[in-house]
């Protein structure tokens, strides 16, 4: 009887555990969203070669960078600063002169004219 209350323990131990491994990492599920702001004049930038680089930052208090990417579904226009809700996602196998990241417009929050 207390072997096979082992034994019965013991699969369900094991079921347990393997049933832990099949499931999603929550880190998967992350919210990858973020707030970009996009300022009204792009910069000189040079990547692979010299380009136009939007200027962004994440927040009112926070200093332009330059972005190096285009963000899918967006098109800019010189003059606006706009205020965007991006998703950001990791490509998988990035070129070696390009972007690990990828932005997605969400949706255009806000377009003022400067």
């Amino acid at each position: 009887m207390k072997l096979k209350l082992s034994v019965q323990n013991l699969f369900s131990v094991a079921c347990i555990f393997i049933l832990m491994q099949c499931t999603t990492s929550a880190k998967a599920f992350t919210n990858n969203e973020k707030t970009l702001i996009i300022g009204p004049e792009t910069a000189d930038c040079t990547g692979v070669m010299p380009m136009k680089c939007l200027q962004v930052k994440e927040n009112d208090n926070g200093a332009w960078t330059n972005l190096y990417t285009n963000i899918e579904g967006f098109t800019y226009e010189p003059g606006y600063e706009y205020v965007l809700k991006v998703k950001e996602e990791k490509i998988k196998n990035p070129p070696a002169d390009g972007s690990s990241i990828q932005y997605i417009l969400i949706r255009e929050i806000s377009r003022i004219k400067k």
